[in-house]
């Protein structure tokens, strides 16, 4: 045993490798594993679809409260404010916004596993507690609490997910948890449909968003923890038989090889950590500080998911006579769109797919703008009220819906789900932190837009809220443009050498399996 010790401890005592040979290296060993692997094992196919109910929950919350503020009238003792509906949907995203960063830490101490057995206790908690509550205040403390839950499993089932599967898969594997919330969505406005038809039927919209936080509850005691968690916690024999079932249809070797890789990735880090005060070091934590930054404001591009958030509100004033119904289009668009992205993400590449899909978004929200420009409506909902009759009559609201639609299309295939892949760009020291951080700016955005967006649609009007987020979304395809690498195919432990000397942009475009991006 202490000659094995030994040999593991050996690397430290030896001359560091470059960081472009480290990178040349890593890529043989994964190149050689991504040929052995056609498709991904039964076993991981269970735990990412096990882990994506967290999805689930995650989508039908968003969907949920659309239908819900068209439906909860005046059962909270009065009925809805701007500002009422603004606090009860911003609260959500406040709270995720806390809680990201300290799931980002409890992640590291306890396991991922253990985080998202916490969130599933939380959606429950606070799915009953809205569904039992009869003021504003106790609405609000509810989508607080979900907000909790929300915030550690937006950050840890992408991760979940992305430290266990091969790969060449894991664009799509992580992609099928926002399907998941995609396919959340569908079923909230579909409930929301049914339900809206009956008294207080909103409050079995939010109460049923705790069953399946209860299934996932049981699946958990089925489900490991991820093999490179478990490497930091020197638990290399749990690492090694997780790796020989998510590789079940190789050999041995591929699980060996990509364990050697994890732990040489550790032994490095703890090298590197020993000489934080040096130069070197100061410049290899850079990428990824700057790319944490670039993450951040795409996040807040990606943050206009908020939107949906509003979709049956926005119906609602444009005369539809069922607004939930009509949210319902935009809800099956994201998730075909979803369904779309999960297809083409590690065969085109996240670059491709975000150059490509953020130009779709602006037009979407460019021809909304437009659309309101002529439609001529006045902001506030008592005015918009007294000229529904005028609105039947034009074509304008359809154009809104159209293009509503078209920038969910481009939301879905692009940032709805890359945003998500977050994870892969930090190395294995820091993954858990620097996703939590990235995942807090995105719902720091998303706070901010749910408490602005009405505000802003009531007194910048429509015309100039759209236009202020197509540009938005216009300074996001820059940023993506000079700073963002193409991380497709990209093992996890490759990520640290292609961004050691900077954005790592050329490198990342002249690999071979990037060369036509």
């Amino acid at each position: 045993m202490a000659a094995a010790d030994h040999a593991v401890q050996a690397p430290l005592m030896q001359e560091p490798e470059s960081p472009r040979d480290s990178l040349d290296d890593l890529s043989s060993s994964f190149v050689s594993e991504d040929k052995q692997s056609s498709s991904p094992s039964a076993f991981i196919w269970a735990l990412s679809i096990a882990a994506g109910i967290s999805g689930i929950l995650f989508g039908y919350d968003t969907g949920v409260i659309s239908s819900t503020l068209v439906s909860i009238g005046d059962d909270l003792s009065h009925p809805l404010s701007t500002l009422d509906k603004s606090l009860i949907t911003s609260a959500t995203s406040l709270f995720a916004l806390i809680a990201s960063p300290l799931a980002g830490i409890l992640a590291d101490r306890l396991g991922r596993k253990y985080v998202v057995l916490i969130a599933d206790l939380l959606f429950a908690v606070g799915a009953l507690w809205q569904a039992s509550t009869g003021s504003v205040t106790g609405m609000i403390i509810g989508r607080s609490v979900v907000g909790l839950a929300i915030g550690g499993a937006s950050l840890v089932v992408p991760l979940y997910i992305a430290e266990l599967a091969p790969s060449a898969f894991r664009g799509m594997l992580v992609t099928l948890s926002i399907l998941f919330v995609t396919g959340g969505q569908v079923l909230a406005y579909v409930l929301g449909y049914v339900l809206a038809q009956r008294s207080h039927g909103w409050r079995w919209m939010v109460g049923l968003g705790a069953t399946p936080a209860i299934i996932q509850l049981g699946l958990l005691l089925m489900l490991p923890e991820t093999p490179r968690w478990l490497v930091k916690a020197g638990k290399e024999y749990l690492a090694l038989d997780v790796l020989k079932k998510v590789y079940a249809s190789d050999t041995d070797k591929a699980a060996e090889q990509v364990l050697r890789d994890i732990k040489r990735e550790v032994l490095e880090e703890q090298a590197t950590s020993k000489l934080v005060h040096s130069t070197s070091s100061c410049h290899d934590s850079w990428p990824s500080f700057t790319q944490f930054q670039h993450r951040a404001f795409n996040n807040f591009a990606d943050s206009s998911n908020s939107i949906m958030y509003f979709s049956a509100t926005i119906f609602s004033l444009l005369g539809f006579t069922s607004p939930i119904l009509t949210s319902l289009s935009v809800a099956v668009t994201n998730f075909v769109c979803t369904l779309i992205a999960l297809l083409i993400i590690d065969r085109i590449g996240r670059r491709a797919i975000l150059l490509r899909s953020i130009p779709v978004m602006i037009g979407g929200l460019l021809l909304c703008s437009i659309s309101y420009h002529f439609l001529g409506f006045p902001t506030r909902e008592a005015n918009f009220l007294e000229q529904i009759h005028s609105a039947v009559f034009s074509p304008w609201p359809t154009f809104i819906v159209v293009s509503l639609v078209l920038f969910v299309c481009g939301y879905a295939v692009g940032l709805g789900n890359i945003a998500w892949q977050q994870s892969e760009l930090f190395p294995l020291s820091v993954r858990s932190l620097g996703s939590g951080l990235s995942t807090a700016t995105n719902w720091g955005s998303n706070f901010l837009v749910g408490l602005t967006f009405l505000p802003m649609m009531e007194y910048l009007t429509p015309v100039w809220t759209f236009a202020v987020y197509a540009l938005v979304c216009l300074v996001g395809w820059i940023c993506v443009w000079r700073i963002y690498p193409e991380t497709k195919g990209l093992g996890l432990e490759e990520m640290r050498g292609l961004l050691q000397d900077g954005w790592g942009v050329k490198e990342s475009l002249n690999r071979p399996s990037t060369a036509h991006v």
